[in-house]
């Protein structure tokens, strides 16, 4: 894999830009041999090391599909799925796809197009087996062999009390598995087989959450996946915790009993969060008649 950042110029006096890695703030990654619509790149990258840098114009035959690797470009760089618009959608869809890029810049070069000048500055070559590739560069096949790894990494990360890197594991061996369920009908014996695999991920994040205090995500996901499975006591405890911390005492309250409905055995665990709670809920009293004392006196 070779980390690069790229420069493209429109030829002319004045070479115009049309895209900038650096400008993003995120370099390219080529991983040789997959296949990529601008082999010209990878054939100047296969003769680089790490601190050289090349300027080199390309013909118009060599670039005709620079408008959409530029797309996807983008895309990746916004943290979009490179192939956005491109999924799940008739033959006459995908041809308005192929033509109106959504970019202005792009539709314009892609009607008219022009020889371009690429200049790249390669910042790292790394061996194969060294490296993990982003999901949306995987093969299907790639993405189910890697969410275990992402779990376990994730699981190793949490444990070290990083957090915040463990919520990124988990939501990448997320992203992976609804990927292949997007490919998937709603419903059926795959999707939901899927479906059982993402559930246990999104319960690691949200504890992740949980520890961030971004509660408003953890109530959104566990009521996602309450509305599917009934019985999760886990999405339950964590939706009452998150229901507690931002006041929503009687939906904490109506969580904490479903646990206690559902597993009878966590009844200690559950008693320490409503004490918890209602220790809270006497400092929150006490504090508001402190800044309340006299305001109807005066």
């Amino acid at each position: 894999q070779t980390t690069f950042h790229y420069r493209t110029l429109r030829c002319g006096d004045e070479e115009t830009p049309l895209d900038d890695s650096r400008a993003r703030g995120k370099p390219m990654e080529l991983i040789a041999g997959k296949k990529f619509k601008l082999p010209v790149w990878e054939a100047v990258l296969r003769t680089m090391r790490p601190g050289e840098r090349a300027r080199f114009r390309c013909d118009t035959k060599h670039v005709v599909l620079y408008p959409l690797v530029s797309k996807s470009l983008r895309n990746i760089a916004a943290g979009k799925d490179p192939l956005e618009g491109q999924r799940h959608c008739c033959s006459m869809a995908q041809l308005h796809e192929h033509y109106a890029l959504g970019y202005p810049d792009l539709d314009e070069l892609q009607k008219n197009p022009q020889p371009l000048i690429f200049d790249i500055e390669v910042l790292k070559v790394e061996a194969p087996g060294s490296y993990q590739q982003d999901p949306w560069a995987m093969t299907d096949e790639e993405k189910l062999q890697a969410v275990p790894l992402i779990h376990q990494e994730g699981n190793k990360l949490f444990r070290q009390g990083k957090v915040q890197e463990a919520a990124a594991k988990y939501y990448d061996a997320i992203a992976c598995l609804k990927n292949l369920q997007m490919k998937e009908k709603p419903a059926s014996p795959d999707w939901i087989e899927l479906d059982q695999k993402i559930t246990p991920l999104l319960l690691n994040y949200c504890q992740c959450k949980l520890q961030c205090e971004e509660y408003y995500e953890v109530l959104d996901h566990c009521s996602s996946i309450l509305n599917k499975y009934e019985d999760n006591v886990k999405a339950y405890f964590k939706r009452g915790k998150a229901h507690a911390a931002v006041w929503n005492v009687a939906e904490a309250q109506a969580d904490f009993a479903k646990v206690l409905d559902l597993d009878p055995s966590l009844r200690p665990v559950v008693s320490k969060e409503l004490r918890s709670l209602e220790a809270r809920l006497r400092e929150k009293d006490a504090e508001d008649k402190i800044r309340f004392k006299g305001i109807f006196s005066q």
